[in-house]
Protein backbone atom coordinates (compact mmCIF):
# COMPACT_ATOMS: atom_id res chain seq x y z
CA UNK A 1 0.00 0.00 0.00
CA UNK A 2 1.18 3.48 -0.83
CA UNK A 3 -0.29 6.28 1.23
CA UNK A 4 -0.64 9.58 -0.56
CA UNK A 5 -1.64 13.18 0.09
CA UNK A 6 -2.54 13.31 3.79
CA UNK A 7 -3.94 11.34 6.70
CA UNK A 8 -6.71 11.96 9.19
CA UNK A 9 -6.91 12.11 12.98
CA UNK A 10 -9.73 11.30 15.35
CA UNK A 11 -11.13 12.99 18.45
CA UNK A 12 -12.58 11.72 21.70
CA UNK A 13 -16.13 10.53 22.29
CA UNK A 14 -17.61 7.53 24.10
CA UNK A 15 -18.89 4.07 23.35
CA UNK A 16 -22.66 4.05 23.73
CA UNK A 17 -25.21 1.28 24.02
CA UNK A 18 -28.03 1.21 21.50
CA UNK A 19 -31.30 -0.43 20.59
CA UNK A 20 -33.38 0.13 17.46
CA UNK A 21 -36.82 -1.19 16.50
CA UNK A 22 -37.66 -2.08 12.88
CA UNK A 23 -40.58 -3.66 11.03
CA UNK A 24 -40.98 -7.39 11.61
CA UNK A 25 -40.15 -8.04 7.97
CA UNK A 26 -36.68 -6.57 8.37
CA UNK A 27 -33.52 -8.24 9.58
CA UNK A 28 -33.37 -8.80 13.32
CA UNK A 29 -31.74 -5.82 15.02
CA UNK A 30 -29.04 -6.50 17.61
CA UNK A 31 -29.00 -4.87 21.01
CA UNK A 32 -25.81 -3.79 22.71
CA UNK A 33 -25.16 -3.22 26.39
CA UNK A 34 -22.18 -1.93 28.32
CA UNK A 35 -19.41 -1.20 27.78
CA UNK A 36 -17.05 -2.73 30.32
CA UNK A 37 -13.49 -1.43 30.03
CA UNK A 38 -11.07 -4.36 30.19
CA UNK A 39 -7.83 -2.40 29.70
CA UNK A 40 -6.73 1.16 29.04
CA UNK A 41 -3.55 3.13 28.40
CA UNK A 42 -2.76 1.15 25.24
CA UNK A 43 -0.74 2.60 22.36
CA UNK A 44 -2.18 1.92 18.90
CA UNK A 45 -4.19 -1.22 19.75
CA UNK A 46 -5.03 -2.07 16.15
CA UNK A 47 -5.84 -5.78 16.41
CA UNK A 48 -7.07 -8.28 18.96
CA UNK A 49 -8.05 -11.87 19.48
CA UNK A 50 -10.04 -13.60 22.23
CA UNK A 51 -9.06 -16.94 23.68
CA UNK A 52 -10.48 -19.44 26.12
CA UNK A 53 -11.65 -18.14 29.46
CA UNK A 54 -12.15 -14.63 28.15
CA UNK A 55 -8.44 -13.83 27.85
CA UNK A 56 -7.87 -11.07 25.32
CA UNK A 57 -4.72 -10.65 23.24
CA UNK A 58 -4.19 -7.18 21.79
CA UNK A 59 -1.41 -5.61 19.76
CA UNK A 60 0.22 -2.34 20.64
CA UNK A 61 1.45 -1.97 17.11
CA UNK A 62 3.90 0.90 17.32
CA UNK A 63 5.44 -0.47 20.52
CA UNK A 64 5.92 -3.85 18.88
CA UNK A 65 4.17 -5.52 21.81
CA UNK A 66 1.59 -8.27 22.21
CA UNK A 67 -0.38 -7.75 25.43
CA UNK A 68 -2.51 -10.32 27.24
CA UNK A 69 -5.50 -9.08 29.25
CA UNK A 70 -6.79 -11.49 31.88
CA UNK A 71 -10.48 -11.46 32.91
CA UNK A 72 -9.51 -9.71 36.16
CA UNK A 73 -7.95 -6.83 34.20
CA UNK A 74 -4.32 -7.84 34.71
CA UNK A 75 -2.18 -7.06 31.67
CA UNK A 76 1.17 -8.50 30.65
CA UNK A 77 3.35 -8.31 27.54
CA UNK A 78 3.86 -11.85 26.25
CA UNK A 79 5.72 -11.17 22.98
CA UNK A 80 7.72 -8.38 21.37
CA UNK A 81 8.91 -7.58 17.89
CA UNK A 82 12.49 -6.56 17.21
CA UNK A 83 13.25 -3.01 18.44
CA UNK A 84 11.63 -0.47 16.12
CA UNK A 85 9.44 -3.05 14.36
CA UNK A 86 5.64 -3.21 14.39
CA UNK A 87 3.57 -6.08 15.80
CA UNK A 88 -0.02 -6.73 14.72
CA UNK A 89 -2.45 -9.13 13.01
CA UNK A 90 -3.40 -10.86 16.27
CA UNK A 91 -5.75 -13.87 16.33
CA UNK A 92 -6.34 -16.98 18.46
CA UNK A 93 -7.25 -20.59 17.66
CA UNK A 94 -7.10 -23.79 19.73
CA UNK A 95 -4.85 -22.36 22.41
CA UNK A 96 -2.37 -20.72 20.03
CA UNK A 97 -1.97 -17.00 19.42
CA UNK A 98 -0.94 -15.82 15.96
CA UNK A 99 0.61 -12.46 15.19
CA UNK A 100 2.81 -10.73 12.65
CA UNK A 101 5.80 -8.43 12.73
CA UNK A 102 7.07 -6.02 10.10
CA UNK A 103 9.69 -3.34 9.71
CA UNK A 104 8.59 0.27 9.45
CA UNK A 105 9.80 0.50 5.85
CA UNK A 106 7.74 -2.59 4.92
CA UNK A 107 10.76 -4.53 3.64
CA UNK A 108 10.42 -7.45 6.07
CA UNK A 109 7.48 -9.24 7.65
CA UNK A 110 6.72 -12.59 9.22
CA UNK A 111 3.86 -14.55 10.75
CA UNK A 112 4.39 -16.12 14.19
CA UNK A 113 2.62 -18.66 16.36
CA UNK A 114 2.71 -18.56 20.15
CA UNK A 115 1.30 -21.56 22.04
CA UNK A 116 -0.10 -20.51 25.38
CA UNK A 117 2.69 -20.79 27.96
CA UNK A 118 5.01 -21.66 25.09
CA UNK A 119 7.63 -19.93 22.96
CA UNK A 120 6.88 -17.88 19.86
CA UNK A 121 8.15 -19.32 16.58
CA UNK A 122 8.01 -17.98 13.02
CA UNK A 123 5.66 -19.76 10.64
CA UNK A 124 6.36 -17.96 7.39
CA UNK A 125 8.35 -15.14 5.83
CA UNK A 126 5.58 -13.03 4.29
CA UNK A 127 7.88 -10.51 2.65
CA UNK A 128 9.78 -13.25 0.86
CA UNK A 129 6.51 -14.37 -0.71
CA UNK A 130 5.51 -10.81 -1.61
CA UNK A 131 8.90 -10.24 -3.22
CA UNK A 132 8.57 -13.38 -5.33
CA UNK A 133 4.86 -13.27 -6.19
CA UNK A 134 3.71 -9.63 -5.78
CA UNK A 135 0.06 -10.74 -6.15
CA UNK A 136 -1.43 -7.32 -6.96
CA UNK A 137 0.86 -6.69 -9.90
CA UNK A 138 -2.21 -7.65 -11.94
CA UNK A 139 -3.85 -4.37 -10.85
CA UNK A 140 -3.27 -0.95 -12.41
CA UNK A 141 -3.42 2.17 -10.23
CA UNK A 142 -3.19 5.88 -10.87
CA UNK A 143 -4.70 8.01 -13.60
CA UNK A 144 -7.09 6.50 -16.13
CA UNK A 145 -6.71 7.48 -19.80
CA UNK A 146 -4.77 10.67 -19.08
CA UNK A 147 -3.72 12.13 -22.47
CA UNK A 148 -0.06 12.46 -23.37
CA UNK A 149 -0.38 16.24 -23.59
CA UNK A 150 -1.20 16.27 -19.87
CA UNK A 151 1.41 13.66 -18.98
CA UNK A 152 4.01 15.93 -20.53
CA UNK A 153 3.16 18.62 -17.98
CA UNK A 154 4.27 16.56 -14.96
CA UNK A 155 7.52 17.64 -13.35
CA UNK A 156 9.57 14.47 -12.75
CA UNK A 157 11.18 16.11 -9.73
CA UNK A 158 7.89 17.14 -8.09
CA UNK A 159 6.77 15.05 -5.08
CA UNK A 160 3.39 13.80 -6.27
CA UNK A 161 1.56 10.48 -6.25
CA UNK A 162 2.59 8.23 -9.16
CA UNK A 163 0.87 9.01 -12.45
CA UNK A 164 0.21 5.33 -13.10
CA UNK A 165 1.69 2.09 -11.84
CA UNK A 166 0.99 -1.57 -11.19
CA UNK A 167 1.10 -3.26 -7.81
CA UNK A 168 4.46 -2.79 -6.13
CA UNK A 169 6.38 -5.01 -3.72
CA UNK A 170 5.20 -3.95 -0.27
CA UNK A 171 4.19 -5.75 2.92
CA UNK A 172 2.16 -4.77 5.97
CA UNK A 173 0.26 -7.68 7.52
CA UNK A 174 -2.72 -6.16 9.32
CA UNK A 175 -5.02 -9.01 10.40
CA UNK A 176 -5.01 -12.79 10.58
CA UNK A 177 -7.64 -15.53 10.68
CA UNK A 178 -6.59 -19.04 11.68
CA UNK A 179 -8.88 -21.73 10.27
CA UNK A 180 -8.60 -25.49 10.05
CA UNK A 181 -6.62 -25.52 6.81
CA UNK A 182 -4.43 -22.42 7.18
CA UNK A 183 -3.98 -18.94 8.60
CA UNK A 184 -5.37 -16.25 6.30
CA UNK A 185 -3.53 -12.93 6.46
CA UNK A 186 -4.92 -9.58 5.30
CA UNK A 187 -1.79 -7.85 4.03
CA UNK A 188 -2.36 -4.10 3.70
CA UNK A 189 0.88 -3.68 1.77
CA UNK A 190 0.42 -6.55 -0.66
CA UNK A 191 -3.25 -5.60 -1.25
CA UNK A 192 -4.06 -9.29 -1.04
CA UNK A 193 -5.20 -12.02 1.32
CA UNK A 194 -2.46 -14.58 1.83
CA UNK A 195 -2.99 -18.21 2.78
CA UNK A 196 -0.32 -19.50 5.14
CA UNK A 197 -0.34 -23.24 5.70
CA UNK A 198 0.64 -24.51 9.12
CA UNK A 199 3.72 -25.97 7.42
CA UNK A 200 4.78 -22.45 6.39
CA UNK A 201 3.70 -22.66 2.75
CA UNK A 202 2.40 -19.28 1.52
CA UNK A 203 0.03 -18.75 -1.40
CA UNK A 204 -2.38 -16.11 -2.64
CA UNK A 205 -5.96 -16.62 -1.48
CA UNK A 206 -7.41 -13.52 -3.15
CA UNK A 207 -6.34 -10.28 -4.80
CA UNK A 208 -8.65 -7.34 -4.23
CA UNK A 209 -9.64 -5.21 -7.23
CA UNK A 210 -8.47 -1.63 -7.65
CA UNK A 211 -10.95 0.93 -6.39
CA UNK A 212 -13.32 2.83 -8.64
CA UNK A 213 -11.65 5.94 -10.08
CA UNK A 214 -11.95 9.13 -8.04
CA UNK A 215 -12.68 12.15 -10.21
CA UNK A 216 -9.88 14.66 -9.74
CA UNK A 217 -11.17 18.18 -9.11
CA UNK A 218 -9.11 21.37 -9.48
CA UNK A 219 -8.84 21.46 -5.69
CA UNK A 220 -7.59 17.86 -5.49
CA UNK A 221 -5.12 18.51 -8.31
CA UNK A 222 -3.73 21.56 -6.56
CA UNK A 223 -3.49 19.82 -3.19
CA UNK A 224 -1.71 16.81 -4.67
CA UNK A 225 0.65 18.86 -6.83
CA UNK A 226 -0.81 17.55 -10.08
CA UNK A 227 -0.92 19.76 -13.20
CA UNK A 228 -4.23 21.58 -13.65
CA UNK A 229 -4.92 19.49 -16.77
CA UNK A 230 -5.57 16.42 -14.59
CA UNK A 231 -8.88 17.88 -13.33
CA UNK A 232 -11.77 15.87 -14.71
CA UNK A 233 -9.83 12.62 -15.02
CA UNK A 234 -10.14 9.57 -12.79
CA UNK A 235 -7.50 8.26 -10.40
CA UNK A 236 -7.56 4.68 -9.10
CA UNK A 237 -6.28 4.08 -5.58
CA UNK A 238 -5.17 0.79 -4.08
CA UNK A 239 -7.54 -1.50 -2.14
CA UNK A 240 -6.03 -1.97 1.32
CA UNK A 241 -7.26 -5.05 3.25
CA UNK A 242 -7.45 -4.55 7.01
CA UNK A 243 -9.35 -7.55 8.40
CA UNK A 244 -10.57 -10.98 7.36
CA UNK A 245 -13.31 -13.08 8.95
CA UNK A 246 -15.32 -16.15 7.93
CA UNK A 247 -19.05 -15.92 7.31
CA UNK A 248 -21.69 -18.59 7.78
CA UNK A 249 -21.67 -19.11 4.01
CA UNK A 250 -18.04 -20.28 4.16
CA UNK A 251 -16.79 -17.23 2.27
CA UNK A 252 -14.21 -14.93 3.84
CA UNK A 253 -15.15 -11.29 4.41
CA UNK A 254 -12.63 -8.47 4.16
CA UNK A 255 -12.65 -4.79 5.15
CA UNK A 256 -10.64 -2.36 3.05
CA UNK A 257 -9.25 1.12 3.34
CA UNK A 258 -9.40 3.02 0.07
CA UNK A 259 -5.76 4.03 -0.39
CA UNK A 260 -4.89 7.70 -0.35
CA UNK A 261 -6.60 9.75 2.36
CA UNK A 262 -8.43 7.48 4.76
CA UNK A 263 -10.81 10.13 6.10
CA UNK A 264 -13.89 11.36 4.25
CA UNK A 265 -12.08 14.10 2.31
CA UNK A 266 -12.51 12.15 -0.95
CA UNK A 267 -15.72 10.47 0.14
CA UNK A 268 -16.66 7.42 2.21
CA UNK A 269 -14.63 4.95 0.16
CA UNK A 270 -14.01 2.10 2.59
CA UNK A 271 -15.66 -1.19 1.67
CA UNK A 272 -16.40 -4.78 2.58
CA UNK A 273 -15.67 -7.55 0.09
CA UNK A 274 -16.03 -11.28 0.32
CA UNK A 275 -14.15 -14.02 -1.50
CA UNK A 276 -14.49 -17.75 -2.01
CA UNK A 277 -11.44 -19.45 -0.47
CA UNK A 278 -11.87 -22.36 -2.86
CA UNK A 279 -11.15 -20.34 -6.01
CA UNK A 280 -10.38 -16.73 -4.99
CA UNK A 281 -13.51 -15.26 -6.55
CA UNK A 282 -14.03 -11.75 -5.10
CA UNK A 283 -17.40 -10.01 -4.73
CA UNK A 284 -18.24 -6.52 -3.53
CA UNK A 285 -20.53 -6.54 -0.47
CA UNK A 286 -21.04 -2.94 0.66
CA UNK A 287 -19.23 0.40 0.60
CA UNK A 288 -19.58 3.83 2.12
CA UNK A 289 -17.32 3.33 5.16
CA UNK A 290 -14.75 5.77 6.49
CA UNK A 291 -11.62 4.13 7.83
CA UNK A 292 -12.87 0.52 7.79
CA UNK A 293 -10.21 -1.30 9.82
CA UNK A 294 -12.01 -4.28 11.33
CA UNK A 295 -15.11 -6.44 11.09
CA UNK A 296 -16.99 -9.18 12.85
CA UNK A 297 -19.46 -11.51 11.12
CA UNK A 298 -22.33 -13.33 12.81
CA UNK A 299 -22.52 -16.77 11.23
CA UNK A 300 -26.08 -17.24 12.49
CA UNK A 301 -27.69 -13.99 11.39
CA UNK A 302 -25.33 -12.82 8.64
CA UNK A 303 -25.02 -9.41 10.29
CA UNK A 304 -21.67 -7.68 9.84
CA UNK A 305 -20.17 -5.12 12.23
CA UNK A 306 -17.49 -2.77 10.85
CA UNK A 307 -15.22 -0.48 12.84
CA UNK A 308 -14.90 2.88 11.11
CA UNK A 309 -11.84 4.62 12.50
CA UNK A 310 -12.90 8.00 11.11
CA UNK A 311 -16.63 7.38 10.64
CA UNK A 312 -19.67 9.08 12.07
CA UNK A 313 -21.01 12.62 11.63
CA UNK A 314 -17.94 14.22 13.23
CA UNK A 315 -15.36 11.83 11.86
CA UNK A 316 -14.44 10.63 15.34
CA UNK A 317 -15.41 7.02 14.77
CA UNK A 318 -18.30 4.60 14.82
CA UNK A 319 -19.23 0.94 14.54
CA UNK A 320 -21.68 0.21 11.72
CA UNK A 321 -23.81 -2.92 11.65
CA UNK A 322 -25.46 -4.06 8.42
CA UNK A 323 -26.79 -7.06 6.60
CA UNK A 324 -25.52 -7.87 3.09
CA UNK A 325 -29.09 -8.08 1.76
CA UNK A 326 -29.93 -4.52 2.86
CA UNK A 327 -28.64 -1.27 1.37
CA UNK A 328 -28.99 0.77 4.57
CA UNK A 329 -27.03 0.42 7.80
CA UNK A 330 -28.95 -1.46 10.45
CA UNK A 331 -27.20 0.26 13.34
CA UNK A 332 -24.58 3.00 13.75
CA UNK A 333 -22.95 3.34 17.15
CA UNK A 334 -20.70 6.30 18.06
CA UNK A 335 -17.35 4.92 19.21
CA UNK A 336 -14.12 6.85 19.58
CA UNK A 337 -11.58 5.74 17.01
CA UNK A 338 -12.44 2.00 16.95
CA UNK A 339 -9.98 -0.20 15.09
CA UNK A 340 -10.68 -3.88 15.83
CA UNK A 341 -13.73 -5.92 16.79
CA UNK A 342 -14.30 -9.58 17.63
CA UNK A 343 -17.60 -11.35 18.26
CA UNK A 344 -17.40 -14.19 20.80
CA UNK A 345 -20.54 -15.79 22.19
CA UNK A 346 -22.79 -13.03 23.45
CA UNK A 347 -20.02 -10.48 23.67
CA UNK A 348 -18.33 -8.04 21.33
CA UNK A 349 -14.76 -6.95 22.07
CA UNK A 350 -13.70 -3.61 20.58
CA UNK A 351 -10.50 -1.57 20.68
CA UNK A 352 -11.31 2.15 21.07
CA UNK A 353 -9.35 5.41 21.25
CA UNK A 354 -6.95 3.61 18.95
CA UNK A 355 -5.72 6.56 16.94
CA UNK A 356 -6.43 9.81 18.76
CA UNK A 357 -3.92 12.56 18.09
CA UNK A 358 -2.53 14.71 20.87
CA UNK A 359 -1.37 18.32 20.75
CA UNK A 360 1.66 17.41 18.63
CA UNK A 361 -0.41 15.39 16.15
CA UNK A 362 1.01 12.07 17.31
CA UNK A 363 -1.24 9.24 18.56
CA UNK A 364 -1.65 8.99 22.31
CA UNK A 365 -1.36 5.99 24.61
CA UNK A 366 -5.04 6.13 25.56
CA UNK A 367 -6.33 3.08 23.70
CA UNK A 368 -8.83 0.78 25.38
CA UNK A 369 -10.28 -2.68 25.02
CA UNK A 370 -13.97 -2.72 25.87
CA UNK A 371 -16.49 -5.53 26.09
CA UNK A 372 -20.17 -5.20 25.23
CA UNK A 373 -23.03 -7.63 25.61
CA UNK A 374 -24.56 -8.26 22.20
CA UNK A 375 -27.39 -10.13 20.54
CA UNK A 376 -25.70 -10.57 17.14
CA UNK A 377 -26.20 -14.31 17.30
CA UNK A 378 -22.79 -15.09 18.76
CA UNK A 379 -20.70 -17.70 17.03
Amino acid sequence: MKKFVFTAVACVTAVSSAMIAVPASAVEIPTLGGPTVLASGLFLPLSLGVGAGGKVYVSQNALGALTRISPDGTTSVIARANPGDELGAVSVRNGTVYYSTNTQDHTASALYSLPLDGVAAPIADLYAYESAANPDQVNSYGFVDLPQSCLDQFDPAAPTAPVSYVGIVDTHPYASLPLEDAVYVADAGANAILKVGYDGTVSTAAVLPAGDPIMVTPQIAAGAGFPACTAGFGYRFEPVPTDVEQGGDGWLYVTTLPGGPEDASLGARGAVYRFNPADGEVQFVQGGFVGATGLAVSKRTGLIAVTELFGGPNGTGQVSVFHPTLTDRTLQIPVTSPSAIELVGNSAYVTTNSFVAGATGAPQAIGKVVKLSVSLGGD
